[in-house]
């Protein structure tokens, strides 16, 4: 047992918080620049040479990795596997397809509206929709790295929960007149399914990797800034009086501000990684990662172009109270995981 406990505590330490690299960046600021990172400047640069590496070294693997098991499920299987299965099983799996889709919840809308006009159920399909941006495997990987593993997976479990509950509880209302007519009309073509060699595979991989680092590197950028921001300059009192422990609505708040943004989980992390390390309660962290990146406020405008507004009002009241549910839980119980 201890043997397995070294093991994880290798690959934990050495490959996924990098703590190498942390010890790296340190020598470097002090040095060559001459700053101690215990001050707020050496802090600020250590943190955000340090957290920018470490993202996109995680991030180019991960996403490689997830697109070589992506390419087994182009779009026409999903919707094969998806349309073969009704009811919860239906939601289950097209939450569960939806952590194998690396994108943000702007990239899953035309995935959605494929199934949409496939005849799909619309639960499923919503379920799929909420999943995907939410619980990606890279998402789990990249908060063990954060938070450590207790955290990571139940968050991965409370998101693959709201999709399904989501899904179900949409698809039992019978909302499917809410869905714009011109998005039942598209032609469906089953595209003839295209086995890929092994080459091919590794090819479509580093395409994928290339694309997503191209939209996403902004993001980590301006996110891991702001995680710098608080970590180094933001007094903790002030946070705490905010949205810290002592704050009841602190759950509710940062699920608002988290709305508006837009960005995926690769840009949220640093953010929430500072606020986590200034006190803030878990839940209240993991309420607006799962706010900014659920029910960012680009992905609600591009929704609202297939759906009708009814549709589009009670998705978004299902998965803002879930999330905030979430969070309330999480604090609640947040001893169990630390």
């Amino acid at each position: 047992m201890s043997i397995i406990t070294q093991i994880f505590g290798f690959f934990n330490d050495q490959l996924l918080k990098m703590t190498w690299l942390s010890e790296l960046i340190r020598l470097l600021v002090e040095k060559v620049f001459g700053l101690s990172i215990k001050e707020r400047l050496g802090g600020s640069i250590h943190f955000f040479i340090y957290d920018v590496i470490k993202i996109f070294i995680l991030l180019s693997v991960l996403i490689f990795v997830i697109s070589y098991i992506q390419s087994y499920f182009p779009p026409e299987r999903t919707k094969k596997i998806l349309g073969n299965i009704k009811g919860i099983k239906g939601n289950i799996l097209g939450a569960l397809l939806g952590t194998i889709t690396p994108f943000c919840s702007c990239s899953s809308i035309p995935i959605f509206i494929g199934f949409t006009s496939a005849g799909l159920p619309l639960g499923i399909t919503f379920s799929f929709l909420i999943s995907s941006p939410l619980v990606d495997l890279a998402s789990l990987l990249l908060l063990m790295s954060f938070f450590g593993p207790k955290i990571a997976i139940a968050y991965v479990i409370v998101g693959l929960i709201l999709a399904v509950i989501g899904g179900t509880m949409i698809d039992k209302l019978g909302l499917e007149k809410y869905v714009e007519s011109y998005v039942k009309e598209i032609e469906n073509v089953d595209a003839e399914i295209i086995e890929l060699i092994r080459e091919e595979r590794i090819e479509y991989s580093k395409d994928q990797v290339k694309s997503i680092i191209t939209k996403v590197w902004l993001y980590v950028l301006i996110g891991v800034g702001i995680g710098a921001t608080i970590h180094n300059w933001i007094p903790q009192s002030v946070i705490e009086n905010i949205i810290g422990r002592n704050n009841p609505f602190a759950v509710l708040l940062a699920t608002v501000v988290g709305i508006p943004m837009y960005a995926d989980i690769f840009g949220t992390l640093p953010i929430a990684e500072a606020l986590f390390g200034k006190g803030v309660g878990i839940g209240t962290v993991l309420s607006f990662m799962m706010a900014v990146t659920a029910l960012s406020l680009p992905s609600i405008v591009m929704l609202s172009k297939v759906v009708k507004r009814k549709l589009l009002g009670i998705f978004v009241a299902i998965v803002s109270t879930g999330i905030i549910i979430i969070g309330y839980l999480f604090n609640a119980f947040a001893y169990i995981f630390m």
